[in-house]
């Protein structure tokens, strides 16, 4: 049972929100994330009267987490990294008042720990325009209609021809990833690093999932996404990991591979975009498929681990 008294709430608004939850959604120590509106007047208001503007409510999402797991520092440092934090008028193609930025905070460390991070991110000249996002006291939220909730999961193609269109994802790549490299270069050991980032492969049966049997779950070393699972975990002989299927085919991404005179199918994880290993069609499943997968992209969470490192919402494959 989880104990509701360790669990808080994060409110923030970044434009669309259809855009906001998969970012967030599936991280260890992430309850919930649900999409609504909030920092206006109007009770109960229809996301075409937010629209409008006459409102005064912000698109948003509100985040159920625990901080011992997932810190609210951390929450904050993921949130700048969906926005462009220098635009007052709306985010990317999204204009008006609701697609406004703002962070909405629920007690005084979040307020504290809210303008200093604001105040990081403008020393660190990443931004050659002000920062004008605003950090707001927390308002009364209204969860959006039932359609915009997971709109990601319900939604794939349109969310992914929506956001790629917006021009979002095009900001996030010019102003984050290349500048991140550095601190990974710290936080991983120089194969993880050769493999997630340079698309690099280790050594087969030299590795430390190749014949690894103990029931859990894989995540990507580098997000901590969910990305398989020992259920669907078998030996096919060829010195890599090797799975049937991924837990959410979201989180994994495909990608034609023409690298060393061959055509194959590359495999990459959607949030961090590490370079997870392949996908063939010679697997023994139902659909047929082998992800093989290098062990240096990928962080093990034992099943007895499972809640204690925030991921108890995948207990259930193994019940």
């Amino acid at each position: 049972m989880k104990n509701n008294d360790s669990l808080e709430q994060a409110t923030f608004a970044g434009g669309c929100f259809w855009c906001m939850v998969q970012p967030f959604d599936e991280l260890p120590g992430i309850e919930s994330v649900i999409s609504g509106y909030t920092g206006g007047e109007t009770e109960n208001p229809t996301y075409e009267e937010v629209c409008s503007n006459q409102t005064g409510h912000l698109e948003a999402v509100q985040i159920t987490f625990n901080p011992e797991i997932f810190p609210y520092e951390k929450l904050l440092e993921l949130y700048w990294q969906q926005i462009d934090p220098t635009d007052a008028g709306g985010q990317f193609f999204d204009r008006g008042e609701s697609y406004q930025t703002a962070i909405f905070f629920h007690n005084e460390k979040q307020h504290e720990l809210a303008e200093l991070s604001k105040q990081n991110l403008e020393k660190s000249g990443r931004f050659s325009k002000p920062i004008v996002t605003k950090i707001i006291e927390a308002k009364p939220f209204y969860p959006a209609e039932e359609y915009h909730q997971d709109f990601y999961k319900k939604s794939t193609g349109r969310y992914k021809q929506y956001r790629t269109g917006s021009g979002r994802d095009r900001f996030i790549e010019e102003h984050w990833k290349n500048n991140d490299k550095a601190d990974l270069q710290k936080s991983l050991t120089p194969m993880q690093y050769e493999v997630t980032q340079n698309n690099g492969t280790e050594p087969p049966f030299r590795n430390e999932f190749w014949d690894h049997e103990e029931e859990g779950i894989y995540v990507d070393i580098v997000s901590g996404k969910p990305l398989f699972s020992s259920r669907d975990k078998y030996d096919a002989g060829c010195g890599w990991p090797s799975f049937t299927k991924p837990i959410e085919d979201l989180e994994v991404i495909e990608k034609m591979d023409t690298t060393h005179g061959m055509v194959r199918t590359e495999v990459r994880s959607k949030t961090a975009d590490s370079h997870l290993g392949h996908v063939f069609d010679d697997g023994p499943g139902p659909n047929g498929l082998r992800y093989c997968i290098n062990s240096a992209a990928l962080k093990f969470i034992p099943k007895g681990e499972l809640a204690k490192q925030g991921y108890a919402k995948y207990e259930k494959l193994f019940s």
